[in-house]
This record gives structure tokens, sequence and C-alpha cells, in this order.
């Protein structure tokens, strides 16, 4: 048997199962700022702070979706992973998003965390392929900020 066949093995066990929650993280309006500059997206929604408490009905500032989205790497890191080590890991990659939707808009000062459960999980080849639906939630709202399906691989050894 393959380091990715035991791979897939133990991981296929984890299908359908809560990975739990992560830490808050506060979202401020220097990192939305600093986004719009990186992305050249600045509509006044994000960084006019009276504009947007006067034109929009957020109240003010909100970050970008592909903002919060991109938070998702720091986000996950702090879900609880619960598999064990796996023997012949040589990398693993982000393959992709399925289905991203932002529900919410986060308003600036407002902290998010990510909230995780195990969609699917597919052998391919020398490597194991996860797709984990992924659920930021913003601190006391009544709705997520988005929810999306983060595909990844793990690429192990022949």
């Amino acid at each position: 048997m393959s380091n990715a066949e035991a791979a897939y093995a133990v991981l296929k066990a984890t299908e359908g199962s809560e990975r739990g929650h992560g830490d808050w993280f506060e979202i401020t309006q220097d990192q939305i700022s600093a986004f719009a500059d990186c992305t050249w997206d600045h509509q006044f929604i994000h960084i006019d702070e009276e504009r947007a408490k006067a034109e929009t009905p957020f109240g003010g500032t909100i970050a970008h979706g592909f903002l919060t989205l991109s938070m998702l790497t720091h986000l996950m890191q702090s879900v609880p992973v619960n598999t064990p080590r796996l023997d012949g890991v040589v990398m693993g990659i982000n393959y992709g998003l399925d289905r991203v939707r932002f529900i919410s808009p986060v308003s600036r000062g407002k902290r998010v965390r990510a909230h995780a459960v195990v969609k699917s999980v597919e052998l391919k080849a020398a490597s194991v392929q996860t797709v984990t639906t992924i659920t930021v939630e913003i601190e006391d709202g009544p709705r997520p900020a988005l929810v999306a399906d983060w595909v990844t691989r793990t690429v192990f050894d022949s």
C-alpha cells in the first residue's frame, strides 16, 4: 500500500466530521485599506468611513469580500487538526475553491473566525484531495460573512 493510499484510509474516516472553530481575528481599517491598495479597489464603502456611514446601510466601512476570503489561510491555522501524522507527505497545495458565497459584510473592527467541516476526501493518484466547507462567522452576527468549499491536496512520495 502506498503512502497516499494509507493516508486516504485515515483521512476518509474524517469525512463529514466537524473540525471545529478557530480563534477570533479582528478585521481592522488598516487591513482593509492595505487590501484596497494591493487590489486597486478603493470603492468608498471600504475606505471612506464618513461617506460609508452616510450613504450605505452598513454604518461605516466594510471589508472587501475577497479580503475576508483571503484570510482563510490565517483563520484556518487555529482550527483544530485531529488527524495523526501521515507518512510520506511531500507537500500540501491549495487546489482551489468551490461554491464561494459572500453572505454578510464584515464591518471594520468586527472579529471573524473559521468553522470547518470535512466535506469530502478522494484519492487522486499520489495525492489525497480534501474538500473542507469553511464558514467564516462574524462575532455577534446573525449570519456568516462567507461560506466556501476549499479544495486542498496533500501530495505523497511514491
